[in-house]
């Protein structure tokens, strides 16, 4: 297995759109939540394995050079390459070729995602090509630009087609960076100055050497105020437990039945004093449940939604609550892509609730939740006969969310 342990991070505009934040700040120093964003970028690159960082700067570099040194401070290795301000992205990497690695990670300094670089790394030995970009699937229409898209990837993986202009009603995602790139990739670039995205990208998807690696997690960017203001609120420290309903909150029907009516719910022992302490040590807390017996016609989402919202007052009676309860009412052959062990349902409370999902932990009783879990890449923890919620809440609480994922 190839191994990356080399970052390239572009952080030489001008961020005109952020003015006058950026009058005397080069964008990716703009404080998020009292730090420069960038260390945010290079906390998630270390975290990743990431040793050594190479920044690619132009306006005010004194800025960011003074600030991060070598990089010891931050448990990294950091190289400069400074030019000039006018400089295009391809020819700031173009002026950085002997500092890169043959393979390496390249970055934009305002763009952040919950980086899984091993997952990455495989899809990109897998695929065999020269290079590959990270694609939001930008199915909540929540893209830097809503809906619009600027990139088409093939069922087989490979961009097939680049269009910065968004003009493509068929594009199906957002390309966001995050890149694996072979250093042969700069064999192609010319010597003039040149735009990465505009000149080098569409040659190599032309050549069938770019790969799109489709991501549902949200990202992140601090281009305009707006933007910035969201990024603080998703970076600020949260903490987040999702709980699959039923043989974790409550009983279980008898074998093949469902419960249909509030009657019939019961709780588990321990269930709602797992969720008080989650709640006093402030944790959010998601139920995330199948409720596959509306799709058979034997209870009426209205029937469910008078059990959730009981529910959610007794908790309430009890100390406690819950943030949101999703649920999917499709049958296995339905398609949804809600229906665990398809993560839909857990991607959409992320989404609505802006946190992130690699950060979450999620208490599940089935394999089915195991394999949702994976597929999301969150942190997961399963229910068993001599294993409670309140167990497992207990023993989170004692430790911290250092559960392994999945």
């Amino acid at each position: 297995m190839a191994n990356i342990r080399q970052a390239v991070i572009l952080a030489g505009g001008e961020g005109n759109r952020l003015k006058p934040l950026t009058d005397h700040l080069p964008k990716p120093m703009v404080p998020v939540n009292d730090r420069p964003f960038l260390e945010y970028l290079i906390e998630m690159l270390m975290e990743n394995g990431i040793s050594e960082i190479v920044l690619l700067l132009g306006y005010l570099p004194e800025k960011v050079t003074g600030h991060f040194g070598d990089g010891s401070d931050f448990g990294v290795n950091i190289t400069y390459s400074i030019g000039k301000v006018s400089d295009q992205t391809g020819t700031r990497m173009r002026q950085a070729g002997k500092l890169l690695d043959d393979l390496f990670i390249l970055t934009y300094g305002d763009n952040y995602w919950p980086l899984d670089l091993k997952r990455m790394l495989a899809f990109y030995v897998k695929q065999k090509s020269l290079a590959s970009t990270t694609v939001y699937a930008n199915r909540d229409a929540k893209g830097e630009y809503g809906s619009e898209n600027n990139i088409y990837v093939d069922e087989n993986s490979y961009v097939v087609k680049y269009d910065k202009l968004r003009k493509d009603p068929a594009l199906n995602g957002v390309d966001i960076g995050f890149f694996i790139l072979d250093k042969r990739v700069l064999e192609s670039m010319p010597e003039s100055d040149f735009s990465f995205e505009e000149e080098v990208l569409p040659l190599l998807a032309e050549k069938r050497q770019l790969s799109g690696y489709l991501t549902e997690h949200r990202y992140h960017y601090i281009s305009t105020p707006e933007n910035l203001k969201a990024t603080e609120k998703y970076l600020q420290t949260k903490k987040v437990v999702m709980l699959d309903r039923d043989g974790v909150i409550n009983k279980k029907a008898d074998e093949g039945g469902y419960i249909r009516t509030w009657s019939e719910f019961e709780f588990l022992p321990g269930a709602i004093e797992a969720m008080r302490l989650l709640r006093q040590d402030g944790y959010d807390i998601y139920v995330i449940t199948n409720q596959r017996g509306i799709a058979r016609g034997l209870m009426s989402e209205s029937d469910l939604e008078t059990i959730h919202r009981k529910m959610k007052v007794e908790l309430e009676k009890n100390g406690t609550s819950i943030n949101r309860i999703y649920y999917c009412p499709h049958g296995n052959e339905d398609g949804c892509d809600c229906r665990k062990p398809k993560p839909g349902m857990l991607f959409r409370a992320a989404s609505d609730d802006d946190f992130d999902l690699t950060k979450a932990v999620f208490i599940g009783d089935d394999q089915r939740d195991i394999e949702a879990s994976q597929a999301a890449g969150c942190k997961v923890e399963r229910v068993g006969p001599d294993r409670s919620l309140l167990q497992i809440v207990e023993s989170l609480l004692e430790s911290g969310p250092g559960i392994d994922k999945a």
